[in-house]
Order: structure tokens, then C-alpha cells, then sequence
């Protein structure tokens, strides 16, 4: 019975693989808010310490 539905199964595992993948990757994504806001922070630190090196 196995040798009959081997096909089917196989798809069925790689389609249930591939949608789990994708739901993962959507829920740990970092909002581009969030990313921006850190980015403009550490430039802004950089900035500064730049400052205060060259004081």
C-alpha cells in the first residue's frame, strides 16, 4: 500500500516542510521600523563617541 501512495506522501511532507519554513521566517521577522530605529541609534553613538575622541 506504501509502494502506492509514496508519490503523495513525499509531496505532502515537502509541501507541510516548505509551509512551516515560511511561517517561521514571517514570525521572526524584524519590523523595518524597528531596524531603522536601531540603525539611526548606533549612527548616532557613533557620532557622538567620534565627537568626544577628537575633543
Amino acid at each position: 500500500m506504501l509502494k502506492k501512495y509514496w508519490k503523495k506522501i513525499g509531496m505532502l511532507i515537502l509541501i507541510i516542510a516548505c509551509v512551516f519554513n515560511v511561517m517561521c521566517k514571517l514570525v521572526n521577522k524584524v519590523s523595518l521600523n524597528k531596524e531603522m530605529l536601531d540603525s539611526a541609534q548606533y549612527i548616532f553613538s557613533q557620532e557622538n563617541e567620534n565627537v568626544k575622541n577628537n575633543t
